[in-house]
Parts: structure tokens; sequence; C-alpha cells
């Protein structure tokens, strides 16, 4: 890496992700401890651990511009360095108009900077403005995007409502949630307040997460009179990831509105189960074990990823020379496995703690619940996670056979 321009208050250095070089914070020179994280410190937000997050980004917009066959145009309302809308611009075909912007008038202007040092002036605009004034200002018809990349420190519930205003029909929008701690159960009345449903602390919580997150999403848009479909999600990291498509029409709204419901878990037995509909009544009582059940919702039941536009993804990776290639194709493999699987799964090593055994292998768990007649699957969610319409007590008994 080299240093970069002389017009900036603060250490800057050349990075390059995909076939994109632009010029970033030196993140080393804002720490003076180890453990302080540097993206927050520096004077413009730009986080390296999320290149794998940009990479899914430039493969799920090329899949989709391929899926409609036409010119688009995107925006990225809180863009930071630039470095995700300039990556877009130049690494997906057919795009033909983007719009970035951030608050910070060092960020704009450095992604501004970023514009103009990868040549693409005449394709890209910067703008230094609130996200949500952004967003209004394309809601009217004939200025939406075909694409909006929410991708924020915290929650994206504040941009949504306006994202959404800004989406035209059968528009893809993108939503990064990092506050795994109110979405993920730490913090439940927070989850409450942003996202409008009750998480819950499982070994499934990430699951629930982007459940919670696309069903906010649904329940946004539907006030609007358009109903979404999750095409691809993964929770990595720090952070989950959704993008979903948004259809305009009431009956569309309706129809999401109806994939939506709970999750019923019992802590003491693993038991779960799914209550379809928003004002469904709750089982109380665990059906195996009489212990009282939680519940986790409203969230999205439908699926949270769809095989035919995983496949896309892969298409666009091709040959592609990335750093994250291995793991961009192994989730998109288990995220098309999972596509068609149960909702929630099961982790193998909770369930050894519980009953105090060793850990069998999952492979062996795997091809033991085929054997048995039930579908089982593994799960990006986690690397010991097996999703099975086998009930908790089947599952129980298949590890505990396997390792006695």
């Amino acid at each position: 890496m080299k240093e970069a321009g002389p017009s900036f208050s603060f250490p800057t250095e050349v990075v390059r992700e995909g076939t994109t070089s632009v010029v970033v914070p030196r993140l080393e020179a804002f720490v003076e401890k180890a453990w302080e994280y540097a993206p927050s410190k520096a004077p413009v937000f730009y986080n390296p651990i999320m290149e794998l997050n940009r990479d899914l980004a430039v493969m799920a917009l090329q899949a989709y511009q391929k899926l409609v066959d036409r010119k688009i145009s995107a925006c990225e309302p809180l863009s930071g360095c630039g470095i995700r809308g300039i990556r877009l611009a130049v690494e997906v075909e057919g795009v033909n108009r983007i719009v970035l912007n951030d608050i910070n008038e060092k960020a704009a202007k450095l992604a501004g900077f970023n514009v103009q040092y990868s040549n693409l002036g005449k394709r890209i605009s910067v703008m230094n403005e609130d996200a949500g004034l952004l967003l209004s200002r394309f809601a009217a018809p004939r200025r939406r995007f075909d694409y909006i990349d929410v991708d924020p420190f915290g929650s994206p519930v504040p941009y949504m409502d306006s994202a959404i205003r800004a989406l035209r029909d059968n528009g893809l929008l993108a939503l990064t949630a990092t506050d795994l701690a109110s979405l993920c159960g730490v913090h439940p009345r927070a989850c409450v307040r942003k996202y409008g449903g009750r998480p819950l602390r499982t070994e499934y919580c990430h699951e629930l997460a982007v459940r919670l997150l696309a069903g906010c999403l649904t329940m946004t848009a539907a006030k609007h009179e358009m109903g979404i479909e999750v095409l691809f999600s993964h929770s990595t990291h720090h952070y989950i990831r959704v993008y979903a498509a948004a259809h305009y029409g009431a009956r569309r709204a309706d129809t999401a509105i109806q994939k939506m419901g709970y999750v019923i878990h019992c802590f003491t037995c693993f038991h779960r189960e799914i209550s379809r509909g928003l004002f469904s009544s709750l089982k109380q009582e665990c059906p195996e074990c009489g212990s009282a059940m939680s519940a986790a919702g409203p969230l999205w039941l439908g699926k949270i990823s769809d095989e035919a536009f995983c496949a896309a993804m892969e298409r666009a990776l091709g040959e592609r020379k990335l750093r994250n290639r291995k793991t961009i194709l192994r989730l998109l493999s288990l995220a098309k496995g999972e596509a068609q699987a149960p909702l929630t799964y099961y982790v193998t090593d909770k369930i050894c703690d519980r009953l105090s055994l060793p850990i069998p292998p999952l492979i062996e768990v795997l091809k033991a619940l085929g054997k048995a007649g039930f579908q089982a699957t593994p799960t990006h969610f986690s690397s010991r996670g097996i999703r099975t319409d086998a009930p908790a007590s089947v599952v129980k008994g298949i590890v505990a056979k396997l390792v006695t």
C-alpha cells in the first residue's frame, strides 16, 4: 500500500479490493491501544473487515442486474470513503448511475476524491447531507433507484422507511445490522423498540436476528403497499445482512404479511415450533417436557435465501479473483442448501453440553438423521448447526447414540 494525495488533514493510504483501488484513512494512525476500534476513531469511516460484505454486494447486484436485464441505478446513502459504491461502478456490468452520500463532510470529500481517482465522475454523484433527507429527495416516481444499500454503524431501521420510498418497483434493498446485542436478545427491550419484535437468546439467535430484521422491513414496506421477498441473507462476524426485493401493490404487501409469525422455544428440552400469523395464539406449555415456552417475534417466517438467486450470485462470481473467494463459494453453497430447509437449527455443542456428552462429527449426525428419514442440512449460521425437520427428542437421541 502506498501513501495517497496530500489534500487531506489525516494520513491516508491506497487499498485494493477486487479490481478497485481507493484512498482510505490509514487506520493504524488513529489507535493508541491494540483493543481500540480503529474505524470509529478515524475521521472517515472505513472497515477492512467488511470486505466480504462488499464482495457479496458486488455479486448480489450483478445477479440482480442480469435478472432485470437492463441498465440500473444505485444509491449508498451512508458511503463513508465511498469504497462500496465505487466497487459497484467498477465491478458490476450495467450500472449507469450511482449516488453516494455521507453526512460527514470529510467523508464526502474523500469519496469525491476517490470517484475522480477512479475516473468515474460521469457516473457517480457524491452528496453531503442527512441520509434520510437524501433518500426522500428520490422518492418521486422516475427518480427512484433500482438498488439501495444501507450499511450503517448500528441499526438500519432509522433509514428503512425513506429507503423503501426511494426504491422502484421490483428494486433490490440491502440492509446491514450490526446491533446484534439487541437482535440476539442481550437487550430485548431495544429490539422491541427498534424492530417491533421480541428476540430470544437461543443457539439459533443469529437466524432469529435475520428474521426480525426482515420482519421489520416487511411491516415497514407494507405501510407503503409494498411486499418484500428475501433473496439472500447471511450472518458474518459482527453483523447480519439481508437482500430483499420490493414489489409494489397492496396484494403483494398482504402476501408478505402472511409470512409473519412467531418461533416458540423451550429452553429446557430444545423443542421449538412455528406459529404463523401476526395474531396467532401461542402455546404456553412445551408438548415435549411440560416446561414454559418462550416466543420470538413477530418476525419473518418466509425464506431467507432464494436458491436461484444464490446460483446467480455464483455465476456472477465466475472467475473473479477475490481474497474471500473460497469463503464466498462456501457461503453461497450453504445458503442454497438452506433455501428449502426447515426454520431454525440445532447446535450439536449445545445438545452435548446439556447431556454431558462428547461432540460427534457433524457429518455423522447429518447422515444418521438422513437414514432415519428426516431432512438434514448444515447451515452457514453455525459450523455445528443442523437444519432438520426431526423433533428435538429425535435429534438428542441420535447425538447420544453416536457417542455412546
